[in-house]
């Protein structure tokens, strides 16, 4: 039933059947201002801003995600379930946790660890670990070749929590699980886009290092960030 007690559009048809997610709804109005032709904004509840209009051509809507897994978990199964979006991307920032990942590399999420029931509670399997859309990752990459833009593959850890009480359980967590990078959004994307049926896929940009303790500015994130928003709207289809 829409609206949602979260987003107000009135109508599917304001949704484009992609949706390219920041977890900032001011990245996503900054997206729409630079990428996207004629657009309209179509959502302000709880200022998790959405705007939709064209990209090339091409329908398109860029929203907000908010941080954490219960806030992606909300506006995804939203999108997915009422408003019948088929394809999510979500676009953000990770911390590094192999010396090997450098800060501003982009990588592709090839698979998600998360230490909560999430996966478990959305899907009903007992697992925590979870994966993005096959075909969407591929298609992805191939844009990314084609483009010469260089990207890691890499098994992220999807975090509950961002301020540890220790800060060096990175390293057992990498050693593991294998997880290289961490950030806090995709499980709960990739959990409901298996659960109904849908498509999602995670790019995110490195913006720290556990190991050399290398931090960006929010200034340089939101520079460095550019790539990466290119890439994603590059493979909209």
């Amino acid at each position: 039933m829409i609206p949602t007690p979260h987003i107000e559009a009135k109508d599917k048809d304001l949704f484009a059947k992609t949706v390219i997610m920041p977890g900032d709804p001011l990245r996503a109005k900054l997206i729409a201002d630079k990428y996207l032709k004629n657009y309209q904004q179509i959502n302000q509840v709880r200022n998790m801003l959405a705007f939709t209009g064209t990209y090339k051509g091409k329908k398109l809507t860029v929203m907000g995600s908010g941080m954490g897994m219960p806030s992606m978990g909300i506006y995804s199964r939203e999108l997915f379930a009422d408003y019948d979006v088929e394809n999510i991307i979500r676009i953000g920032s990770c911390g590094s946790y192999d010396e090997a990942i450098k800060v501003y590399d982009v990588i592709l999420t090839t698979e998600s660890y998360c230490e909560s029931d999430f996966i478990e509670i959305v899907t009903g399997e007992k697992t925590r670990l979870v994966k993005p859309t096959e075909s969407l990752n591929a298609k992805i990459s191939a844009v990314a070749e084609s483009r010469d833009i260089d990207i890691v593959k890499a098994k992220v850890h999807c975090s509950d929590v961002f301020y540890r009480k220790n800060f060096d359980d990175y390293q057992s967590i990498f050693k593991t699980q294998g997880c290289r990078v961490v950030e806090m959004e995709s499980a709960a994307l990739f959990a409901n886009a298996k659960a109904y049926g849908k498509s999602a896929a995670c790019l995110l940009t490195v913006s720290d290092s556990l190991v050399t303790k290398e931090v960006t500015t929010a200034e340089e994130r939101q520079n460095s960030f550019t790539q990466m928003i290119e890439l994603a709207l590059a493979s909209v289809e």
